[in-house]
């Protein structure tokens, strides 16, 4: 038996209770552990994926090499009860438990950790026009009872949801976690003003409208991407680049 569990916000703690299960987490992600006598848990590195079939796995990394989803994995595997811990550059740790048949989008850069009741797959969303981001996701579904993930955080997460409320959400795709529910649209507004450089930083967003449910994890860190189009070398759409300082 496998439980996931978020300790102190910024580590994630696996508890194994048996022998024969195993987990996927990102490479070198472990921190420390404990077991009753001897160290009963080993790590293997995953060459091609966490697909179960040799042929699906190599399918698999093609497909991640592709549309930039990598993802470096290594396989702990448990042989007793233990206690393992987990982090990654003190980022904060979700933790959420997929119903069976659940899916959720995540970049897989954002992926932490996540058992072998989660199917791992790259789903290609048809969008990405301008940011790098939005092209592909990686996706994790349930299929047994013991399906966990953990997800990584740049700060402290904002969730939103119109699940019950039937609003519209935006969110900034290169600020965008993950979500659980409907795939989102997108929406842009490229103008004249772009290409000049008084582009307002924001020229691109995720949409789900009141008919596209969904729980969508934000962190308060964008990622930097986007293509440039502006005659002054700013990109359309990503977080703006530091000032230099004069003295």
């Amino acid at each position: 038996m496998i439980k996931f569990e978020t300790l102190n916000e910024l580590c994630l703690m696996i508890t194994a209770t048996g022998g024969g299960d195993y987990v996927f987490t990102k490479a070198g992600a472990f921190i420390g552990g404990e077991c009753y006598g001897g160290k009963n848990y080993t790590f293997t590195k995953v060459m091609l994926g966490p697909e179960e079939s040799a042929g699906r796995a190599f399918l698999g990394q093609l497909a991640r090499r592709f549309t930039g989803e990598n993802l470096p994995l290594m396989k702990v595997e448990f042989n007793g009860e233990s206690t393992t811990y987990y982090a990654n550059r003190q980022q904060h740790v979700i933790v959420y438990h997929l119903e069976e048949g659940e899916t959720i989008s995540v970049e897989s850069e954002n992926i932490l950790a996540f058992t072998r009741d989660c199917k791992y797959g790259v789903r290609f969303l048809g969008q990405g026009v301008i940011s790098q981001k939005g092209l592909a996701t990686s996706t994790l579904t349930g299929t047994g009872n013991e399906a966990y993930v953990a997800v990584l955080v740049d700060g402290n997460p904002l969730v939103l949801s119109n699940t019950y409320t039937g609003s519209t959400l935006e969110a900034d795709p290169d600020a965008v976690v993950c979500w659980i529910g409907e795939d989102p649209s997108v929406k842009m507004d490229v103008s004249w003003r772009n290409f000049i450089g008084q582009s307002s930083g924001e020229s691109y967003m995720f949409e789900w409208s009141s008919n596209s449910p969904a729980t969508v994890i934000i962190q308060p860190n964008e990622r930097s991407s986007g293509v440039d189009i502006s005659m002054d070398g700013r990109r359309s759409g990503s977080k703006p680049s530091t000032q230099r300082r004069i003295y």
